[in-house]
């Protein structure tokens, strides 16, 4: 077997491999021999075809599988030959036999990238310190409020906050037009539930009013024929609602199925579970900025085969969240292409920390992993130990914990630095 290999690209391959025809016929010539001796044939006895009928008859097929094994062989003992790391497999393209003396074909593919990690020292995080104030708590309870809140009709003029409950009939140049017409439609004002001109309107009015705006559509609405277009609305306005909020006390916690403890302890439970949140957010934060940290320091060039593939896994995953069945109504694959890229990028530079530094699955943290995932059931122990006792859910999940032991080496390895910022500012930036 002789082998040639030249770069195409920065990663495309083109390997020759070139094959005694002698070789080739001995198989082919040794299969033949072998299906004589069972062959059954019209006029001939079992076993009793004449050498010629069977090259005949089984000739063409019996080449062709012999071609079809020995490529197969002969490509996976070429790319070790060369020390090569195939990223995905080859095209193949066989060559014109014009040598009766050897048999010859071009596999052409994309190679694995040498991945040397640099700067890892250097990868710089923040990592904010969530504290949660008095005026965190009040924003949050105030929220919660809002989720319980009644309203009242009054007597008097709109204003922000107010509900406003009214009938409306858009007109473009004197036409209406679709979806632009609406009964009773309770509309607060302030919350942008409606475009800004026609919440505008609403300011001031009281039960009973007719009254008609202007309201102009952004440019970039969805419905290309109202773009950038000034419409007429006609209103007539049922009533005008004020929010009532109830007061903070044992009752407000019954509302919320806090029956003992009263207040208080809803107020500890709350606390808890703004504690909860800003650490699921602070943790996916710093992870990202360790992630892009890496990317930023570790540049390289990854197999366009890789980045298809993740493209079309990361495609098949939007199809089944949005329900969509029919390819031909998938997403365009375009709009994949930018994250499946720095994926596959993570991937092979995340692999190569883990050999490098030689990280094993930590059982402690797989455990700690299983938890988290089971906290929000009753029987959550039950649970962890249901996950825990099947093998193969095990090994399903330590692939992310080893993922994770990476991400947390980078953190203490880098460069890390701490920022105070209060827990309704970083929730909400």
């Amino acid at each position: 077997m002789q082998v040639t290999v030249e770069s195409t690209g920065k990663l495309e391959r083109r390997m020759r491999v070139e094959l005694p025809a002698e070789r080739i016929e001995q198989e082919v010539k040794s299969r033949l021999k072998s299906v004589g001796r069972t062959a059954k044939l019209k006029g001939f006895r079992p076993g009793k075809v004449p050498p010629k009928v069977v090259k005949q008859r089984y000739g063409k097929q019996i080449r062709e599988e012999v071609l079809s094994e020995l490529m197969q062989k002969s490509y996976t003992d070429a790319v070790m030959q060369e020390n090569l790391n195939p990223a995905g497999g080859p095209r193949i393209e066989t060559e014109d036999g014009k040598d009766k003396d050897s048999f010859a074909y071009v596999a052409t593919f994309e190679i694995m990238p040498k991945v040397e990690l640099k700067d890892l020292d250097k990868i710089k995080v923040e990592i904010p310190e969530v504290t949660i104030g008095d005026e965190d708590m009040d924003d949050m309870l105030l929220r919660l409020r809002k989720q319980k809140a009644t309203w009242e009709s009054v007597d008097r003029k709109s204003k922000d906050g107010d509900k406003v409950v009214c009938d409306f009939t858009g007109t473009l140049k004197g036409e209406e037009f679709e979806g632009g017409k609406g009964t009773e439609v309770p509309v607060v004002l302030g919350s942008g539930q409606m475009l800004p001109d026609f919440e505008k309107g609403l300011l001031g009015v009281v039960a009973g009013d007719d009254k008609n705006i202007k309201v102009k559509f952004p440019k970039d609405y969805h419905a290309e024929d109202l773009n950038g277009k000034k419409v007429d609305f006609a209103l007539k306005v049922h009533s005008v609602e004020e929010e009532i909020l109830p007061p903070v006390d044992d009752k407000f916690a019954e509302m919320f199925e806090v029956a003992e403890g009263g207040i208080d302890r809803f107020m500890e439970d709350v606390k808890d579970n703004m504690r909860r949140e800003s650490a699921q957010k602070l943790k996916g934060d710093v992870r990202e900025q360790v992630m892009n940290g890496l990317l930023e320091k570790n540049p390289i060039d990854i197999p366009q085969t890789l980045k298809h593939q993740e493209a079309h896994t990361l495609q098949h995953d939007a199809m089944q969240r949005l329900g969509i069945e029919d390819n031909d109504k998938a997403p365009a694959i375009e709009n994949f292409e930018e994250m499946a890229e720095k994926r596959v990028r993570l991937s092979l530079l995340v692999s190569q920390l883990i050999n490098d530094q030689e990280l094993k699955v930590d059982d402690d943290m797989v455990r700690e992993h299983v938890e988290e995932m089971c906290a929000g059931y009753e029987n959550a122990e039950d649970m962890v130990n249901m996950y825990l006792g099947n093998p193969q859910t095990v090994q399903q999940i330590q692939p992310a914990v080893l993922e994770q032991q990476a991400f947390d080496w980078l953190l203490e390895n880098g460069k890390s630095s701490t920022k105070k910022v209060a827990f309704t500012e970083y929730m909400n930036p």
